[in-house]
Parts: structure tokens; C-alpha cells; sequence
């Protein structure tokens, strides 16, 4: 087991706590890991984009003119998508990009995520994070402590309304509950900052 520091609010070290090998001190698999970001991503895609087929573009009911005799080629309507003002052929429709990968893939990912970042020496466990009133600089005072001014992500074992509050206003930092730890937060901000607590649920779930 990996031997980790736990601070507290003020940057300074109050203990140590064994985190598992087999959540945060594998060997991380690059692979995985892309596949993982690319599928949250596709889910974060809104999938709005729509065009008028020849159905949905206004007139074109009546034909243009007869069929044969006008020397002219034949036509049904003046929406056809070769006539300009007509409808777009095979053009994007409404659709989710959303889709899964298989379980234990995604629970992988999650693990060699958390264990890049222990490895890269950006992970801080913290011993407790609670405030007794919202208090946005109090806040920035306490990242600058830990060293995690810029893009920064918050775990806790459960979401504190006055943490939430005191951190929805600083820049780059997000605030999560440990069931919302995901890999696309992970790799996208450079300090991980979780609470023993947190990081124990984390152990719980992803340690079997």
C-alpha cells in the first residue's frame, strides 16, 4: 500500500493514511483511459443539430409543370434537394452520441486515473473540509495552502452546501461528492484534493 500524507486546511501534515494498490497504485493503462474521456465526451455532446429535408422545407405541393411535351426534364417539386430553396438530402438529424463501454473497463479507467495522479504527485488528501458559513476567500486561502490555486477538483464524501457555495465562484475549481468521482475530471484538472472520507468510499467501491 502507497503511504500518503494527510494535511489539513493550512497545508500542514497531521498523519498518514495507506491508500490501496489496487485503486490508486496500478500501472495506468493510456488505452483505457482514452476510451473512457472519449465516451464522456460523445454524452456531453447535445446532439440539437437539425435541417429541413424536402418533407419539412415550406411549398413545392404542385408540379413545377407537366411531365413530358416542355423539352425541360421531368420534376415533382420545386423543393427537391437539386432545385435551390429545396430540402438536404441525409443532413444531420436530432440524436444522442451517448454510449456505454463495458464495466469493468470503465472501473479500470477510473483506477488508473486515480493512480496517474497519485503518481504524478498531484493528489492531496485532506483530513476534514467543512465551513461553518459559505466564504469565498477563506476558500482561496485554503487552495493556496495545498498549493491548488488553478484547476483544481474538490472531493468529498458527500456534497457540503457551504463548500459547494464557498467554491462555485473560484475559477477552475469544482467541487464533487466521491460517487461523482469520473475519469474526465480526473485528467482535467491538475490537483485532485479529496478527503479521507472520501477516499475510503472510493476504496470501498472500487477496491474489489
Amino acid at each position: 500500500m502507497a503511504k500518503v500524507a494527510v494535511l489539513d486546511i493550512n497545508g500542514n501534515q497531521v498523519g498518514d493514511v495507506e491508500l490501496l494498490d489496487a485503486v490508486f497504485g496500478i500501472e495506468p493503462n493510456e488505452s483505457v483511459l482514452h476510451d473512457a474521456v472519449v465516451m464522456q465526451q460523445a454524452s456531453l455532446r447535445r446532439g440539437t443539430h437539425a435541417v429541413k429535408n424536402r418533407s419539412a422545407v415550406r411549398g413545392g405541393g404542385r408540379k413545377p409543370w407537366r411531365q413530358k411535351g416542355t423539352g425541360r426534364a421531368r420534376h415533382g417539386s420545386i423543393r427537391s434537394p437539386i432545385w435551390v430553396g429545396g430540402g438536404v438530402t441525409f443532413g444531420p438529424t436530432p440524436r444522442s452520441y451517448g454510449y456505454k463501454l463495458p464495466k469493468k473497463v470503465r472501473r479500470l479507467a477510473l483506477r488508473s486515473a486515480l493512480s496517474s495522479k497519485l503518481k504524478a504527485d498531484e493528489l492531496v488528501v485532506l483530513n476534514e473540509l467543512s465551513m461553518e458559513q459559505p466564504k469565498t476567500k477563506e476558500m482561496v486561502r485554503i487552495l493556496s495552502n495545498l498549493k491548488a490555486e488553478q484547476k483544481a477538483l474538490v472531493v468529498g464524501l458527500s456534497v457540503d452546501e457551504n463548500v459547494a457555495l464557498s467554491l462555485r465562484n473560484i475559477p477552475g475549481v469544482k467541487y464533487i461528492a466521491a460517487e461523482g468521482v469520473n475519469v474526465l475530471d480526473l485528467l482535467y484538472h491538475d490537483k485532485v484534493i479529496i478527503t479521507q472520507d472520501a477516499a475510503a468510499r472510493v476504496e470501498e467501491v472500487f477496491g474489489q
